[in-house]
């Protein structure tokens, strides 16, 4: 038996109470001889859509509304033509910042 095992989640404002809930799981796991398979690693306080890009199509999406897929793609289109190519520079240079808050926070949710 192989189990996807995501230690991420021990991560919460619970710290205590979910480690001690999470090891329970990693040694019942381990005494079942399971094999666990890494999670891919990622933050639970970056998802996708709180990446700089997506919080900035969010806001100019906001009131739109599409009636076909042709209309999204072309104001998809339009969307990343328009943006300068220092839009995109600090949002990859503001990610370094971002992760260190959150570790520094032990994962807990930051607010922009």
């Amino acid at each position: 038996m192989m189990v996807v095992y995501d230690p991420a989640c021990r991560i919460s404002s619970k710290k205590a109470l979910h480690h001690a809930y999470f090891n329970g799981i990693e040694e019942k796991l381990e005494e079942l001889g399971w094999e666990t398979l890494p999670h891919p690693p990622y933050s639970p306080d970056i998802s996708l859509s709180d990446y700089h890009l997506f919080c900035s199509m969010r806001n100019h999406l906001a009131g739109n509304r599409f009636k076909d897929v042709q209309e999204v793609e072309k104001w998809l289109t339009d969307f990343f033509a328009f943006k300068q190519a220092n839009f995109y520079a600090e949002g990859i240079h503001s990610l370094h910042g971002r992760w260190k808050q959150i570790l520094l926070t032990y994962g807990e949710y930051i607010v922009d």
